[in-house]
């Protein structure tokens, strides 16, 4: 594909000037261009803290031990660790830009991300990659894709976009790519249907890895699951089954994100005997986490508060994440690693100091450094047009018997609650509802769920993973039709809203995901609509809309909606079926 391509004359004749620089400065016989004086820092390859001067010379490590630069920087206040690695995130998950998030997360130490964009190419196919890859150009931290692998996540959704194994065959040469993305669709796996397995063997003929997403599979069939090439998975939420999984040659994404927070049950792993096959991951993060919490800091601040060695914490914060994607240059604190690296106040606190980006300084204690990226205007256009649903009414949501959705507080599953004939406040049944919005074929499921606590009004979101129509949950069709149509009146995003109107709301026009505005601006919005929420009855210990985006994922159990009805994740079946 021609808008990766560099010319490789002019390339390989800097990477040859580069190596000689390097191997100048490594040796003594040229000054470097930054040097980190007087550095604690944190050797995951011998798992001790050394001391000595850090030599950079074009973003890398040139050497350590006594050295002097044209530009020094005392880094004794604190101990020098690698840079943070991110092993799994969806960036649309942050509700803003890749450059506002990555504003957010560099200041906790994260220099890389690993994304996959399947809710972004769910709604705009090829296109969505596309405008990831440029959204993410010259940031001050890496982002490496997985290309997504379930793009619709089942043949059950209506998505905007469909990616195909010959689609996504060209883009394995782009150096950003490092795999298939979170391999959803194990049934299609297990039972080796070939469109399946021609994604899996794409990514294996490129020396590439293959990420899994697996809830509970166990036995015989997550043998198969394995053998078939899927290498990590970090959908464990039991120490038993991720011991499974390690034990059967999976590497274990450790995931603590806003939705799903896995830490405290997965702590069994992080020892010497199981830990080098573990990595930390959040999947998911809403802007208060990014803003009041962090990122992978806070992962290993916990693990460590819990326990854990902080030498394993922070191998598992950067290095593990770096060798399982070959990242054979990241990771370390070595000579000819790139120049990423944090200035952590200690390793308990994990309050940082500084953070360097190939040897650039771009967090200082105080400002982010972050350049604002390109992105075409054909597909700024495309992506803030993504909204295609008509108008709906009252009369759009009647229905009788149908299956109920058992919510189960903090967790991506769900129960099968029975059937239930109509709303019933006093059981706390609501109507559940999933609209269409990418081809305005009108299709839309229907459905009861129990233990979201809504009293009365509607809550409507385009964010309903994974194909992202518009799931809105209510008290009544008049509410759900009010709050459906602000939702689609505002190119997406989320409303609330009570039979006298739309009480707040949050648009996200960029594919329905993401907003063009600030992280405090959004972060400002969301809560005022999550209060509004509660407000209505939702109790507070359930994130309202968070909660509501997973209860249209249909390849985690047990019910879930899509446009066609309710689905019965486990029998793969529609469940209101006769």
């Amino acid at each position: 594909m021609s808008e990766f391509h560099i010319n490789p004359d002019a390339a390989a004749a800097r990477k040859l000037e580069q190596k000689q620089r390097l191997i100048r400065v490594a040796s003594g016989r040229e000054p470097a261009q930054l040097v980190l004086k007087n550095a604690t820092y944190l050797n995951v390859l011998s798992n001790e803290y050394l001391k000595g001067d850090i030599a950079i010379s074009d973003g890398r490590i040139a050497g350590i031990g006594a050295y002097e630069g044209v530009e020094q920087i005392d880094v004794s206040e604190g101990v020098v660790c690698p840079g943070l690695i991110d092993a799994h995130i969806h960036l649309e998950s942050s509700l803003v830009s890749p450059a506002e998030f990555a504003r957010a997360v560099v200041r906790h130490g994260t220099t890389t991300v690993i994304a996959d964009p399947h809710e972004i190419t769910n709604v705009m196919g090829e296109d969505g990659l596309r405008y990831m890859m440029q959204a993410t150009e010259n940031l001050p931290l890496d982002v490496h894709f997985m290309l997504p692998s379930c793009v619709p996540a089942t043949p059950l959704d209506e998505a905007g976009g469909e990616l195909n194994a010959d689609l996504i065959e060209p883009w394995y040469a782009h150096p950003r790519v490092l795999g298939l993305g979170e391999m959803m669709n194990y049934v299609g796996v297990v039972a080796g249907q070939p469109d399946v397995l021609q994604k899996i063997l794409g990514s294996q003929s490129h020396h590439k890895k293959i990420d899994g997403h697996a809830p509970g599979l166990s036995g015989r069939d997550l043998c198969a699951y394995i053998a078939a090439g899927v290498y990590s998975d970090h959908e464990c939420d039991t120490f038993e089954n991720a011991l499974e999984k390690l034990r059967l040659g999976q590497f274990i994404m450790i995931r603590q994100g806003t939705a799903a927070k896995n830490l405290r049950a997965l702590l069994p792993l992080l020892n010497w005997q199981y830990g080098a096959r573990c990595m930390f991951a959040t999947d998911d993060k809403h802007p208060n986490d990014l803003l009041y919490h962090g990122h992978i800091d806070d992962i290993a601040r916990e693990a460590v508060a819990c326990g854990v060695d902080p030498v394993l914490a922070v191998r598992a914060a950067s290095y593990h994440a770096a060798r399982y994607f070959l990242l054979n240059d990241k990771g370390a604190i070595a000579p000819g690693y790139w120049a990423d690296l944090v200035v952590f106040d200690n390793l308990k606190h994990f309050s940082v100091r500084r953070v360097f980006k190939k040897g650039m300084l771009v967090f200082d204690g105080k400002e982010v450094f972050c350049p604002k990226p390109t992105v075409s205007g054909a597909l700024v256009e495309k992506a803030h047009h993504t909204m295609r649903a008509a108008p709906v009414t009252a009369r759009d949501f009647a229905c009788g018997r149908k299956s109920v959705i058992g919510l189960i507080p903090g967790e991506l599953i769900s129960e099968n609650a029975g059937t239930a004939q109509g709303v019933d406040l006093s059981a706390d049944i609501l109507k559940i509802a999933l609209v269409e919005r990418h081809r305005a074929t009108g299709h839309i499921g229907l459905g009861y769920l129990k233990g979201y606590g809504l009293k009365t009004g509607a809550v409507a979101s385009s964010i309903a993973h994974d194909s992202h129509n518009i799931i809105a949950v209510g008290t009544s069709d008049e509410t759900l039709a009010l709050a459906v149509n602000a939702v689609i009146d505002q190119q997406g995003g989320i409303a609330v809203v009570d039979a006298s109107g739309v009480l707040a709301a949050l648009p996200l026009p960029v594919a329905g995901l993401m907003s063009d505005e600030s992280l405090e601006t959004v972060n400002a919005l969301l809560s005022a609509a999550k209060a509004a929420a509660f407000r209505l009855g939702v109790p507070v210990q359930i994130d309202p809309f968070m909660t509501l985006s997973f209860m249209s994922l249909p390849v985690i159990p047990e019910l879930k909606l899509t446009t066609r009805g309710m689905f019965d994740v486990k029998r793969w079946r529609f469940a209101d079926e006769n």
